[in-house]
């Protein structure tokens, strides 16, 4: 990989916070799918020691967090969720839902920022999707979430950071 790419990759990830304290958040929308995910050339172990040992376990073994156990599930502030190895956008606070599960559920991600393969390992096919840049492991993609998409993006909390929209906000009461 070039060093290059991974540069460009850290300053497009390092300008969304500053993008969102703006407040804009159409252009904010706009400005995250419009940046080229460039997958990050890194073995799954690689990360081990970036994360939390859970948090590899799902990311990088796939595993699951038992329902029901993430903090992220109260989660009702206005922010960003993203990718809790290597920091991508992947959902808005916006889009998140109580689907009733156990986990963080949403109806959409960000455009190109998630891939998708097929699942058979519970026998029943499913759609298991993953952070388009380091390929981490999030969860599975179900048809009977809320219309008008009707997508229920289900997500280990392991596998999420959020990043609080007013986070990046200077104090400027003094």
């Amino acid at each position: 990989m070039k060093r290059r790419t991974v540069l460009q990759g850290f300053a497009a990830a390092a300008t969304l916070p500053l993008i969102v304290a703006i407040g804009h958040e159409h252009a904010v929308a706009n400005y995250v799918d419009s940046i080229a995910i460039v997958p990050l050339e890194k073995l799954p172990e690689a990360w081990r020691g970036t994360v939390s040992e859970e948090s590899f376990r799902v990311l990088f073994k796939e595993e699951t967090e038992l329902p029901g156990s993430s903090h992220l599930n109260q989660e009702k502030r206005d922010g960003t969720y993203v990718c809790a190895a290597c920091f991508l956008p992947l959902f808005e606070s916006k889009y998140k839902y109580e689907s009733g599960t156990g986990w963080p559920s949403f109806t959409q991600p960000f455009a190109g920022h998630i891939g998708t393969k097929r699942d058979i390992k519970m026998i029943i096919p499913r759609t298991e999707y993953h952070c388009a840049r380091c390929g981490g492991h999030q969860g599975h993609v179900f048809n009977d979430g809320p219309l008008p998409r009707k997508e229920r993006w289900c997500n280990n909390g392991l596998a999420l950071q959020f990043v609080l929209r007013s986070d990046a906000l200077p104090d400027l009461r003094s």
